[in-house]
């Protein structure tokens, strides 16, 4: 009988942490012993910070990679936006004036919720006539709630995958539970998370939005700018509202940019205009 050659001889991490599990020793029981890729406070060290970096980088790369998502579209906008029924809910339930004024501030601000829900419903529709997965354009969001909730309901509604690139904060933010479990992401490190939000992006799409929209929205400029990376539509969903909340024509008339810094950003009022941008800008039609 002629034995089958093993493809790895080598014995796994987790096959080598299993024999560790109930020590044998003193020596064997100490934290010093143990490995150091299985040493929670080890790898928690300010002095391995580095290493960190490159493990919250490669997990999410390998995993999409494996799940052949090269190409999204990346939603920002505010976490607070709820949906229409749960505005009316509020509405309906309100008992004071506060309650109320609140109740109607968030009906209106749920037209958002919706068009981000529209939105990826429409990116979602169109990669599933796509027969190849590198002609697909995924959702990708922060994984909270609000417009990211909405973008990636949207995609889930209509059967497509989307992937959420959740945070850990003070407040802790739980991933919206539309987004693909398989591709939901959770960082340490808002700079690694926002790497990857830019890996594999070819258009940016943004609702109205606090700090961290501008954060996204002005990182993205600043790298289309400096040439860090090759342009793509930078989309501002509700004109008024961003052409009142950052004066780009002032800092074009004082000179601080160029005309050419903002060719990048167009400013729509619907879903399906944003979806039109990037068919234009890409040169395909469904």
């Amino acid at each position: 009988m002629i034995n089958k050659i093993p493809e790895d001889l080598s014995e796994t991490a987790a096959e080598s942490v299993a024999k560790t599990i109930h020590p044998q020793s003193l020596q064997e029981a100490s934290d010093s012993y143990k490995f150091a890729f299985a040493d929670q406070e080890f790898l928690s060290r300010s002095e391995i910070r580095g290493i960190r970096f490159q493990l919250e980088l490669q997990k999410a790369d390998l995993i999409l990679r494996e799940n052949h998502i090269d190409h999204t579209i990346v939603v920002f906008g505010s976490a607070r936006f709820v949906c229409k029924e749960t505005a009316e809910n509020m509405l309906a339930n309100a008992s004071d004036e506060l309650s109320r004024n609140q109740a109607e501030h968030a009906l209106k601000n749920s037209a958002y919720y919706e068009s981000a829900r529209q939105f990826g419903h429409t990116v979602a529709t169109h990669n599933l006539m796509q027969s190849s997965p590198k002609k697909r354009l995924h959702i990708c969001t922060g994984g909270g709630p609000g417009i990211m909730e909405a973008a990636n309901r949207g995609a889930s509604e209509a059967g497509d995958f989307s992937i959420g690139l959740n945070i850990s904060l003070p407040r802790e933010q739980a991933p919206n539970r539309y987004i693909t479990p398989a591709l939901c992401f959770r960082f340490h490190y808002f700079a690694l998370r926002k790497m990857h939000f830019l890996l594999r992006a070819r258009a940016i799409v943004v609702y109205p939005g606090g700090f961290g929209s501008f954060d996204e929205i002005f990182e993205v400029l600043t790298l289309i700018q400096t040439k860090k990376i090759v342009a793509l539509p930078v989309i501002l969903v509700g004109r008024e509202h961003w052409q009142k909340i950052i004066r780009f024509d002032l800092l074009l008339d004082e000179g601080l940019i160029d005309q050419a810094d903002l060719d990048a950003i167009a400013f729509v009022e619907t879903a399906q205009e944003a979806w039109a941008v990037i068919q234009r800008w890409y040169e395909f039609t469904d």
